[in-house]
Protein backbone atom coordinates (compact mmCIF):
# COMPACT_ATOMS: atom_id res chain seq x y z
CA UNK A 1 0.00 0.00 0.00
CA UNK A 2 1.00 3.57 -0.74
CA UNK A 3 0.80 5.99 2.29
CA UNK A 4 -0.07 9.39 1.09
CA UNK A 5 -1.03 12.14 2.99
CA UNK A 6 -3.11 15.05 1.13
CA UNK A 7 -2.92 18.54 2.50
CA UNK A 8 -5.70 21.01 1.86
CA UNK A 9 -7.64 23.74 3.54
CA UNK A 10 -10.04 23.25 1.19
CA UNK A 11 -12.97 20.45 2.36
CA UNK A 12 -13.97 20.10 -0.84
CA UNK A 13 -10.54 18.99 -2.00
CA UNK A 14 -9.57 17.07 0.48
CA UNK A 15 -12.93 14.86 -0.25
CA UNK A 16 -12.58 14.84 -4.04
CA UNK A 17 -8.20 13.31 -3.75
CA UNK A 18 -9.63 11.33 -0.95
CA UNK A 19 -12.01 9.94 -3.31
CA UNK A 20 -9.92 9.29 -6.15
CA UNK A 21 -7.08 7.90 -4.67
CA UNK A 22 -9.20 5.53 -2.23
CA UNK A 23 -10.76 4.11 -5.11
CA UNK A 24 -7.44 2.61 -6.64
CA UNK A 25 -7.40 -0.07 -3.75
CA UNK A 26 -3.68 0.49 -3.55
CA UNK A 27 -3.38 4.02 -1.27
CA UNK A 28 -3.71 4.22 1.94
CA UNK A 29 -4.96 7.98 2.83
CA UNK A 30 -4.95 10.14 5.68
CA UNK A 31 -5.75 14.04 5.66
CA UNK A 32 -4.54 17.29 6.69
CA UNK A 33 -6.15 20.58 6.55
CA UNK A 34 -2.56 23.01 6.94
CA UNK A 35 0.84 23.17 7.59
CA UNK A 36 0.82 22.31 11.30
CA UNK A 37 -1.32 19.18 10.61
CA UNK A 38 0.59 17.88 8.29
CA UNK A 39 3.82 18.14 10.38
CA UNK A 40 1.65 16.01 13.07
CA UNK A 41 0.67 13.36 10.59
CA UNK A 42 4.44 13.20 9.37
CA UNK A 43 5.29 11.76 12.58
CA UNK A 44 2.08 10.17 13.05
CA UNK A 45 1.08 8.45 9.83
CA UNK A 46 4.93 8.07 7.92
CA UNK A 47 3.94 8.74 4.43
CA UNK A 48 5.21 7.83 1.32
CA UNK A 49 4.28 10.62 -0.73
CA UNK A 50 2.33 14.09 -0.02
CA UNK A 51 0.28 16.30 -2.03
CA UNK A 52 0.47 20.05 -0.66
CA UNK A 53 -1.53 23.22 -1.62
CA UNK A 54 0.17 26.18 -1.59
CA UNK A 55 -2.33 28.75 0.24
CA UNK A 56 -3.48 27.84 3.81
CA UNK A 57 -3.93 29.06 7.05
CA UNK A 58 -1.51 28.88 9.90
CA UNK A 59 1.71 27.28 8.08
CA UNK A 60 1.36 27.52 4.13
CA UNK A 61 2.54 25.17 1.75
CA UNK A 62 6.55 26.29 1.34
CA UNK A 63 7.04 26.96 4.60
CA UNK A 64 5.38 23.14 5.69
CA UNK A 65 7.41 21.79 2.60
CA UNK A 66 10.57 23.56 4.09
CA UNK A 67 9.89 21.67 7.33
CA UNK A 68 9.03 18.12 5.72
CA UNK A 69 12.23 18.34 3.70
CA UNK A 70 14.54 18.72 6.68
CA UNK A 71 12.57 17.04 9.37
CA UNK A 72 11.36 13.84 7.43
CA UNK A 73 12.46 13.86 3.90
CA UNK A 74 9.28 12.09 1.98
CA UNK A 75 8.40 13.03 -1.95
CA UNK A 76 5.92 15.87 -2.23
CA UNK A 77 3.71 16.89 -5.14
CA UNK A 78 2.56 20.53 -5.19
CA UNK A 79 -0.43 21.33 -5.83
CA UNK A 80 -0.51 24.57 -7.99
CA UNK A 81 -2.46 26.93 -9.58
CA UNK A 82 -2.34 27.95 -13.73
CA UNK A 83 -1.39 31.12 -13.21
CA UNK A 84 2.17 32.88 -13.64
CA UNK A 85 2.11 33.39 -9.97
CA UNK A 86 1.21 29.82 -9.32
CA UNK A 87 4.35 28.96 -11.79
CA UNK A 88 6.76 30.85 -9.44
CA UNK A 89 5.52 29.31 -6.25
CA UNK A 90 5.97 25.59 -7.92
CA UNK A 91 9.59 26.47 -9.34
CA UNK A 92 10.39 27.89 -6.00
CA UNK A 93 8.93 24.37 -4.30
CA UNK A 94 11.26 22.48 -6.87
CA UNK A 95 14.65 24.76 -5.42
CA UNK A 96 12.92 23.23 -1.79
CA UNK A 97 12.89 19.34 -3.00
CA UNK A 98 9.35 19.21 -3.72
CA UNK A 99 9.54 16.37 -7.01
CA UNK A 100 6.39 17.26 -8.93
CA UNK A 101 3.06 19.49 -8.95
CA UNK A 102 -0.15 18.99 -10.05
CA UNK A 103 -2.74 21.94 -11.19
CA UNK A 104 -5.70 22.87 -10.20
CA UNK A 105 -8.37 23.37 -12.81
CA UNK A 106 -9.65 26.65 -14.06
CA UNK A 107 -13.61 25.71 -13.56
CA UNK A 108 -15.06 23.87 -10.55
CA UNK A 109 -13.23 20.75 -9.72
CA UNK A 110 -15.71 18.46 -8.73
CA UNK A 111 -17.21 18.74 -12.86
CA UNK A 112 -13.37 17.90 -13.83
CA UNK A 113 -12.42 15.52 -11.26
CA UNK A 114 -13.05 12.07 -13.17
CA UNK A 115 -11.02 13.89 -16.41
CA UNK A 116 -8.25 14.81 -14.37
CA UNK A 117 -7.99 11.70 -12.11
CA UNK A 118 -5.73 9.50 -14.05
CA UNK A 119 -2.71 11.81 -14.70
CA UNK A 120 -3.25 12.88 -10.65
CA UNK A 121 -3.28 8.65 -9.96
CA UNK A 122 -0.19 8.65 -12.18
CA UNK A 123 1.56 11.30 -11.13
CA UNK A 124 1.36 9.95 -6.93
CA UNK A 125 2.15 6.86 -7.90
CA UNK A 126 5.54 7.95 -9.53
CA UNK A 127 6.30 10.40 -7.11
CA UNK A 128 5.94 7.60 -4.05
CA UNK A 129 8.64 5.74 -6.08
CA UNK A 130 11.00 8.89 -6.25
CA UNK A 131 14.43 8.97 -5.31
CA UNK A 132 15.26 11.94 -3.19
CA UNK A 133 19.28 12.48 -3.21
CA UNK A 134 20.25 11.82 0.10
CA UNK A 135 22.20 15.27 -0.22
CA UNK A 136 19.33 17.02 -0.27
CA UNK A 137 19.55 19.98 1.88
CA UNK A 138 22.21 17.67 4.13
CA UNK A 139 23.99 20.43 5.85
CA UNK A 140 20.44 22.41 6.79
CA UNK A 141 19.26 18.83 7.97
CA UNK A 142 22.48 18.41 9.98
CA UNK A 143 22.36 21.71 11.95
CA UNK A 144 18.46 21.44 12.47
CA UNK A 145 19.30 18.09 14.55
CA UNK A 146 22.28 19.47 15.94
CA UNK A 147 20.49 22.53 17.74
CA UNK A 148 22.25 24.72 15.71
CA UNK A 149 18.94 26.42 13.80
CA UNK A 150 19.02 26.81 10.30
CA UNK A 151 21.24 29.23 8.37
CA UNK A 152 19.14 31.53 6.08
CA UNK A 153 18.20 30.46 2.71
CA UNK A 154 20.84 30.28 -0.46
CA UNK A 155 20.42 33.32 -2.76
CA UNK A 156 20.69 32.55 -6.46
CA UNK A 157 23.53 34.00 -7.98
CA UNK A 158 22.89 36.50 -10.74
CA UNK A 159 24.46 37.64 -13.19
CA UNK A 160 25.74 41.08 -13.66
CA UNK A 161 23.83 43.75 -15.14
CA UNK A 162 25.35 44.14 -17.94
CA UNK A 163 24.08 40.38 -18.91
CA UNK A 164 22.04 40.36 -21.97
CA UNK A 165 18.38 40.34 -22.02
CA UNK A 166 16.51 37.35 -23.02
CA UNK A 167 14.09 39.93 -24.99
CA UNK A 168 16.72 41.27 -27.12
CA UNK A 169 16.85 40.38 -30.82
CA UNK A 170 18.87 37.31 -31.42
CA UNK A 171 21.54 37.37 -34.51
CA UNK A 172 21.66 34.13 -36.25
CA UNK A 173 25.20 32.39 -36.26
CA UNK A 174 26.41 29.44 -38.24
CA UNK A 175 25.78 26.38 -35.50
CA UNK A 176 28.15 23.55 -36.20
CA UNK A 177 25.35 20.98 -34.42
CA UNK A 178 22.64 21.04 -31.68
CA UNK A 179 22.00 20.03 -28.36
CA UNK A 180 18.44 18.25 -26.98
CA UNK A 181 17.27 17.59 -23.63
CA UNK A 182 13.84 16.52 -22.88
CA UNK A 183 12.70 15.48 -19.41
CA UNK A 184 9.73 15.71 -17.20
CA UNK A 185 8.97 14.81 -13.27
CA UNK A 186 12.25 16.12 -11.50
CA UNK A 187 13.16 18.33 -14.28
CA UNK A 188 13.15 22.00 -13.02
CA UNK A 189 15.94 21.09 -10.82
CA UNK A 190 18.20 19.03 -12.98
CA UNK A 191 18.31 21.42 -15.50
CA UNK A 192 19.44 23.72 -12.83
CA UNK A 193 22.26 21.33 -12.58
CA UNK A 194 23.29 20.71 -15.70
CA UNK A 195 22.56 23.69 -17.72
CA UNK A 196 24.04 26.00 -14.64
CA UNK A 197 27.96 23.79 -15.36
CA UNK A 198 27.40 24.75 -18.89
CA UNK A 199 30.29 27.50 -19.72
CA UNK A 200 28.74 30.91 -21.60
CA UNK A 201 31.04 29.99 -24.48
CA UNK A 202 28.94 26.43 -25.17
CA UNK A 203 29.50 26.52 -28.58
CA UNK A 204 26.47 24.72 -29.41
CA UNK A 205 22.42 25.91 -29.18
CA UNK A 206 20.74 23.86 -26.57
CA UNK A 207 16.70 23.10 -26.90
CA UNK A 208 14.98 22.09 -23.85
CA UNK A 209 11.55 19.87 -24.15
CA UNK A 210 11.14 20.09 -20.30
CA UNK A 211 7.20 18.84 -19.79
CA UNK A 212 5.14 22.16 -18.34
CA UNK A 213 1.53 23.94 -19.02
CA UNK A 214 1.89 27.27 -20.93
CA UNK A 215 1.77 29.96 -17.83
CA UNK A 216 4.82 27.90 -16.14
CA UNK A 217 7.50 27.81 -19.16
CA UNK A 218 8.19 31.27 -19.32
CA UNK A 219 8.83 31.72 -15.47
CA UNK A 220 10.93 28.41 -15.47
CA UNK A 221 13.23 30.19 -18.10
CA UNK A 222 13.56 33.28 -16.61
CA UNK A 223 14.52 31.39 -13.12
CA UNK A 224 17.05 29.57 -15.17
CA UNK A 225 18.42 32.30 -16.80
CA UNK A 226 19.29 33.80 -13.48
CA UNK A 227 21.30 30.93 -12.54
CA UNK A 228 23.17 30.18 -16.14
CA UNK A 229 26.01 31.53 -17.82
CA UNK A 230 23.93 30.82 -20.82
CA UNK A 231 21.38 32.91 -21.92
CA UNK A 232 17.97 30.73 -21.32
CA UNK A 233 14.53 32.02 -23.02
CA UNK A 234 11.23 30.88 -24.21
CA UNK A 235 11.25 29.75 -26.99
CA UNK A 236 7.37 31.15 -27.44
CA UNK A 237 7.74 32.19 -31.31
CA UNK A 238 10.48 31.29 -34.12
CA UNK A 239 13.74 32.14 -33.33
CA UNK A 240 17.14 31.97 -34.49
CA UNK A 241 19.18 28.85 -33.10
CA UNK A 242 22.33 30.89 -31.81
CA UNK A 243 25.61 29.48 -29.43
CA UNK A 244 25.45 30.30 -26.06
CA UNK A 245 21.90 30.14 -25.80
CA UNK A 246 19.21 27.74 -24.70
CA UNK A 247 16.29 27.69 -25.67
CA UNK A 248 12.85 26.54 -23.27
CA UNK A 249 10.07 24.75 -25.42
CA UNK A 250 6.78 26.59 -24.44
CA UNK A 251 4.27 24.80 -22.17
CA UNK A 252 1.23 23.26 -23.72
CA UNK A 253 2.44 23.54 -27.41
CA UNK A 254 5.11 21.21 -28.66
CA UNK A 255 8.88 22.37 -29.58
CA UNK A 256 10.45 21.97 -32.58
CA UNK A 257 13.45 23.10 -34.96
CA UNK A 258 12.86 23.77 -38.61
CA UNK A 259 14.98 25.90 -41.35
CA UNK A 260 14.51 29.54 -42.74
CA UNK A 261 16.09 31.23 -45.52
CA UNK A 262 18.77 32.62 -43.05
CA UNK A 263 19.13 29.49 -40.88
CA UNK A 264 17.84 26.98 -38.29
CA UNK A 265 15.40 28.17 -36.18
CA UNK A 266 13.35 26.98 -32.57
CA UNK A 267 9.73 27.49 -32.23
CA UNK A 268 6.72 26.11 -31.28
CA UNK A 269 3.67 24.30 -32.86
CA UNK A 270 0.49 23.36 -31.78
CA UNK A 271 0.45 19.87 -29.75
CA UNK A 272 -0.02 16.99 -32.04
CA UNK A 273 -2.52 14.53 -30.37
CA UNK A 274 -0.30 11.30 -31.27
CA UNK A 275 2.04 12.78 -28.24
CA UNK A 276 0.73 12.74 -24.84
CA UNK A 277 3.03 14.79 -23.15
CA UNK A 278 3.96 18.44 -24.03
CA UNK A 279 6.37 19.77 -24.95
CA UNK A 280 6.99 16.19 -26.54
CA UNK A 281 10.57 15.22 -26.61
CA UNK A 282 9.66 12.87 -29.43
CA UNK A 283 8.52 15.56 -31.75
CA UNK A 284 11.52 17.78 -31.11
CA UNK A 285 14.19 15.15 -31.74
CA UNK A 286 12.12 13.91 -35.03
CA UNK A 287 12.10 17.68 -36.44
CA UNK A 288 15.97 18.05 -35.72
CA UNK A 289 16.48 15.05 -37.42
CA UNK A 290 15.11 16.35 -40.55
CA UNK A 291 17.40 19.30 -40.55
CA UNK A 292 20.76 18.56 -39.22
CA UNK A 293 22.56 15.79 -39.72
CA UNK A 294 22.27 13.29 -37.30
CA UNK A 295 25.95 13.20 -36.21
CA UNK A 296 25.60 16.76 -35.70
CA UNK A 297 22.87 15.97 -32.77
CA UNK A 298 22.99 15.37 -29.52
CA UNK A 299 19.86 13.75 -27.34
CA UNK A 300 19.93 14.22 -23.33
CA UNK A 301 17.20 12.39 -21.53
CA UNK A 302 16.84 12.63 -18.02
CA UNK A 303 14.78 12.12 -15.14
CA UNK A 304 10.77 12.13 -16.17
CA UNK A 305 8.03 9.18 -16.23
CA UNK A 306 6.94 7.23 -19.20
CA UNK A 307 9.22 7.08 -21.73
CA UNK A 308 8.63 10.33 -24.45
CA UNK A 309 11.93 11.11 -26.03
CA UNK A 310 13.14 7.19 -26.00
CA UNK A 311 11.70 6.38 -29.18
CA UNK A 312 13.51 9.18 -31.22
CA UNK A 313 16.46 9.00 -29.47
CA UNK A 314 17.33 5.36 -29.82
CA UNK A 315 16.51 6.30 -33.90
CA UNK A 316 18.91 8.93 -33.67
CA UNK A 317 21.59 6.29 -31.78
CA UNK A 318 20.91 4.21 -34.63
CA UNK A 319 21.78 6.91 -37.31
CA UNK A 320 25.24 8.05 -35.70
CA UNK A 321 23.96 10.66 -33.13
CA UNK A 322 24.87 10.51 -29.87
CA UNK A 323 23.05 10.63 -26.63
CA UNK A 324 23.00 11.16 -23.27
CA UNK A 325 20.90 9.08 -20.49
CA UNK A 326 21.04 10.27 -16.79
CA UNK A 327 21.89 7.54 -14.68
CA UNK A 328 18.93 5.89 -12.30
CA UNK A 329 21.23 6.56 -9.28
CA UNK A 330 20.21 10.40 -10.15
CA UNK A 331 17.08 10.41 -11.50
CA UNK A 332 14.08 11.39 -9.68
CA UNK A 333 12.05 9.36 -11.65
CA UNK A 334 14.03 6.54 -14.01
CA UNK A 335 11.07 6.19 -16.23
CA UNK A 336 12.28 8.52 -19.55
CA UNK A 337 16.38 7.73 -19.34
CA UNK A 338 15.30 4.15 -18.36
CA UNK A 339 13.71 3.24 -21.57
CA UNK A 340 16.01 4.86 -23.71
CA UNK A 341 18.53 2.50 -22.20
CA UNK A 342 16.59 -0.44 -22.11
CA UNK A 343 16.22 0.30 -25.82
CA UNK A 344 20.02 0.40 -26.62
CA UNK A 345 19.69 3.99 -27.70
CA UNK A 346 22.37 5.20 -24.80
CA UNK A 347 25.72 6.22 -25.56
CA UNK A 348 26.65 7.35 -22.16
CA UNK A 349 24.87 7.09 -18.70
CA UNK A 350 25.90 9.10 -16.40
CA UNK A 351 24.38 10.83 -12.82
CA UNK A 352 23.08 13.61 -13.31
CA UNK A 353 25.87 15.61 -11.72
CA UNK A 354 28.68 14.21 -14.86
CA UNK A 355 26.39 15.07 -17.46
CA UNK A 356 27.61 18.61 -18.61
CA UNK A 357 31.19 17.35 -18.46
CA UNK A 358 30.32 14.30 -20.69
CA UNK A 359 27.92 16.98 -23.38
CA UNK A 360 30.86 19.20 -23.12
CA UNK A 361 32.86 16.20 -24.00
CA UNK A 362 30.65 15.44 -27.10
CA UNK A 363 30.62 18.92 -28.15
CA UNK A 364 34.21 19.11 -28.49
CA UNK A 365 35.32 15.54 -30.23
CA UNK A 366 35.71 16.51 -34.10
Amino acid sequence: MIRLLIVDDSPLMRRLLGGVFAAEGDFEVALARNGVEALEKLVEFKPDVITLDVHMPEMDGLACLDRIMLERPCPVVMVSSLTEAGAGVTLEAFALGAVDFITKPDRALSLEIETLAPVLVEKVRAASRARLPGSLRLAERVRLRSGLGNPPPARAPRKPVSSPSPQRRIKAVPTRGLVLVGTSTGGPPALDALLSRLPAGFPWPVVVAQHMPGSFTGPLARRLDKLCALTVIEAAYPMPLASGHVYIGKGDADVIVSVRPDGPVVMAAPSLPEHRWHPSVDRLVDSAMQHFAPERLIGVLMTGMGSDGAQAMTRLHGQGGRTIAEAEESAVVWGMPGELVRRGGADVVAPLEQIADRLMDLVERP
